[in-house]
């Protein structure tokens, strides 16, 4: 595939995701309807459904032909090279209470893995594209990882999976270990951003567990057009599908996060959960 054929498909990324989060702004601020999909915390909306149907009608429009797998209705057409994937909401606990980290991501695999893609972030007025050997931009202007190679002055960013209350390989212990030592760990809630964010600069590495394909494909893409570097937890290659994700602005840093990954024990079931032992006091006399 040509360089035009690339920059045409990053082009219907870009208008599918615009599509999406347009909807997102519909809706955002007023009246909509939270249902949850069965897990603790794993809701949807009325938003999510607007956007994947204004998403999906718009790949299907442009891109006949290419496959999609979207979170809310699953995998549509036959199998191919190529794959559309399709979050129309990530973020949608933050989205249902106001909290403006939440956007609209749209990527697609080649051969199975991230190969571009675009995110839309509406409530914070920034778009990011970019693709494996396209580049990759903010609101038009091109931008880099950082030059971050140092773990103690780096600061990360992560989250936690819907089934974190039902095992104990939760990411909580990496979050702790993590915190001892480096500059800083946020959660921001929502996989694409937090991934546009190392991608832009203003983070400088990102891990998690427990993430679909659609979370993950454009945040990648746009990761790798920036020059950074991402690999599973012990340093090989990614699996898009196989939930777990090391993404890091250079080989340094990456080197660094996986020696703490594959040193990281969970913790027990008591260190955390369950009501708090009672304070013992001095007995009088």
């Amino acid at each position: 595939m040509t360089r035009l054929e690339a920059e045409a498909l990053l082009k219907v990324a870009c208008r599918a995701a615009e599509a999406g989060a347009e909807q997102l702004r519909r809706f955002d601020g007023n009246s909509f309807t939270v249902r949850n999909k069965g897990r603790l915390g794993d809701l949807i909306t009325d938003a999510d459904e607007a956007a994947e149907t204004a998403v999906l009608a718009t790949l299907r429009q442009e891109t006949p032909t290419i496959p999609i797998l979207a979170e809310e209705s699953g995998h549509h057409g036959q199998k191919g090279d190529l794959l559309w994937c399709v979050d129309p909401l990530d973020g949608t606990t933050n989205f249902a209470h106001g909290y403006p980290f939440f956007a609209t991501s749209v990527g697609l695999l080649r051969q199975g893995q991230p190969w571009l893609g675009a995110i839309v972030v509406p409530r914070l007025k920034e778009t990011f594209w970019g693709g494996v050997g396209l580049g990759a931009f903010r609101d038009g202007m091109p931008i880099q990882v950082s030059r971050c190679t140092s773990l103690a002055q780096s600061v990360l960013v992560t989250g936690f999976a819907y089934d974190r209350h039902e095992r104990l390989d939760n990411n909580y212990a990496e979050f702790c270990r993590f915190a001892h030592r480096v500059g800083g760990v946020r959660r921001g809630g929502a996989a694409a951003v937090d991934l546009a964010y190392v991608a832009c600069g203003r983070l400088d590495g990102y891990w998690e567990r427990g993430l679909k394909a659609w979370d993950l494909a454009a945040g990648v893409a746009l990761i790798m057009g920036a020059g950074g570097h991402v690999c599973a937890y012990d340093g090989g290659p990614v699996d898009i599908h196989g939930g777990r994700i090391l993404a890091a602005c250079n080989w340094e840093l990456q080197q660094q996060m996986t020696a703490v990954l594959l040193t990281t024990q969970p913790l027990k079931p008591d260190s955390y959960g369950g009501e708090p032992e009672p304070r013992r006091t001095k007995e009088p006399g």
